[in-house]
């Protein structure tokens, strides 16, 4: 059986799909109809080794947060059931990715109970608009969503960073490489990577 994941969800607000494959080699199809998002989701699959796919239609003529946050929420559950019981992963991972001026890092426990640290974005990022569609005070939000829904304990820090477009890419890279370190096999192990013997799920 191979480590993927396929969930769909519809409200009256977005209609999303994800597909996604553990094992895969980079290969995104992403459409969201936010296209920054579009091209961070990229950047998750390509830096994170995950054949990945969204597909995602809603009300972004109010605002990209609906489509957003639920895509976020979509993400989590399904790399989620592709971690399955999560036996022989390294389950620990972490990356610091910098972007021109920027730099961030992210630190993932793939251990069953969820949590979200984010700290260090400017002030300023709570007001910019990358591309005209994507509000980068929405960073937060689509971490912790992926990290609420997933069961990961993640956590995103910017330490230095002017360009809002160059922060956010580097945090998206950032939890991409981990995830990738976190959820690779360890030929060393023999099940979960816990001394309860079970990874919470």
């Amino acid at each position: 059986m191979g480590r993927t994941g396929r969930v769909e969800r519809v409200t009256k607000e977005s209609s999303v799909l994800v597909e996604i494959d553990l094992d895969g080699t980079g290969h995104t199809e992403v459409a969201t109809g936010v296209p920054f998002f579009d091209h961070m989701l990229d950047a998750l699959g390509k830096h994170g080794a995950l054949d990945l796919v969204v597909r995602a239609t809603g009300d972004v003529e109010i605002d990209a947060h609906h489509t957003v946050e639920d895509v976020s929420i979509v993400l989590g559950q399904a790399l989620k059931q592709a971690l399955g019981d999560k036996s022989g992963i390294r389950r620990f991972g972490d990356a610091w990715i910098p972007m021109d001026e920027a730099l961030a890092q992210a630190v993932v426990d793939v251990s069953g109970r969820p949590y979200c640290v984010h700290t260090g974005e400017p002030e300023s990022m709570a007001g910019f608009v990358v591309g005209g569609n994507y509000p980068t005070v929405l960073n937060r939000h689509v971490f912790e969503s992926i990290a609420f829904h997933a069961g990961i304990a993640l956590h995103v820090r910017v330490t230095g960073g002017r360009d809002p477009h160059h922060i956010t890419e580097a945090e998206y890279k950032a939890l991409a490489r981990a995830l990738r370190a976190a959820t690779e096999p360890d030929p060393r192990l023999e099940g979960p990577a816990s001394t309860k013997g079970v990874l919470e799920s």
